[in-house]
């Protein structure tokens, strides 16, 4: 199954089976030129790759696609001259990389998308995650982002070969 997102009427929405909800985008909108540091979420379709989360302020969320906690050394290069660029790395990291265990609640729940994966090109952006949304669902660094309640429906439905089908503006 796939989680389509589009905007209707200046307000992104998300398509999961027969449920919509609400759901952020990157501050820049979608493109189908994704550049790292953009701001913008790339048009597309990305596989739901596994589910990382705060086991101290969670649950462990039912789901059937792989899972695990994220850890206080947890991050992700976003360096794209680096050699790990677009992977997980382990924390302190001398190049550029967002740290995975935040103060904020964003990355609570975060889904890692195939998003510049297979294979990873530089510059092509790094980081598409799958999060929750901010209470106001303002745009993303370049993810999509749902309310929690909304994320954990579709984690207990997901599994893998279930992916988000990002569609152009138009």
């Amino acid at each position: 199954m796939e989680l389509t997102v589009s905007q209707e009427n200046g307000v992104y929405r998300a398509s999961w089976g027969d449920r919509r909800w609400r759901c952020a985008v990157g501050r820049s909108g979608i493109t189908t030129a994704k550049r790292e540091g953009d701001g913008a979420t790339p048009v597309g379709v990305w596989p739901l790759r596994r589910l990382l989360y705060r086991d101290d302020r969670l649950e462990h969320p039912k789901t059937a696609l792989s899972c695990r906690t994220i850890g206080d050394g947890d991050g992700w290069c976003d360096a794209p001259e680096d050699p790990a660029y677009n992977q997980p790395v382990q924390l302190p990291y001398p190049a550029s990389h967002e740290v995975l265990r935040r103060d904020d609640h964003l990355y609570d729940l975060l889904v890692v998308l195939g998003y510049n994966d297979a294979p990873v090109v530089p510059g092509l952006g790094s980081a598409i995650f799958l999060h929750l949304a901010q209470s106001d669902y303002s745009g993303t660094e370049g993810c999509v982002a749902l309310a929690q309640a909304d994320l954990l429906t579709l984690l207990s439905e997901a599994g893998p070969g279930d992916a988000v089908r990002v569609l152009g503006e138009g």
